[in-house]
């Protein structure tokens, strides 16, 4: 069946970096559409990220140009790249597959002195 476990989660300064993982097993992972999405407390879940197979990805305004989503498809992962971390991007964050509609457990992502 289809699953999606996102790792790398955790407590960083303002400035600093993490780097997101999500593994993806049983569907054709290189052909498949990826997203991130995040979820702030208090707040409904939102886009940040989409990857196609080939082609532009495509980010939220509030991430553009910190945030870098990659694929390694060898390994069926998904990658975010966060970059210049903000207190405002403390979120669960999400991988999600449009074509199966389905969902990551989530990573906890804590920016906080």
């Amino acid at each position: 069946q289809v699953q999606l476990v996102e790792s790398g989660g955790g407590l960083v300064q303002p400035g600093g970096s993490l780097r997101l993982s999500c593994a993806a097993s049983g569907f054709t992972f290189s052909s498949a559409v990826m997203s991130w999405y995040r979820q702030a407390p208090g707040k409904e879940r939102e886009f940040v990220a989409r990857m196609p197979s080939t082609g532009i990805t495509y980010y939220a305004d509030s991430v553009k140009g910190r945030f870098t989503a990659s694929r390694d498809n060898a390994k069926n992962t998904l990658y975010l790249q966060m970059n210049s971390l903000k207190p405002e991007d403390t979120a669960v964050y999400y991988c999600y597959v449009p074509r199966w509609g389905k969902w990551g457990q989530g990573t906890q992502v804590t920016v906080s002195s």
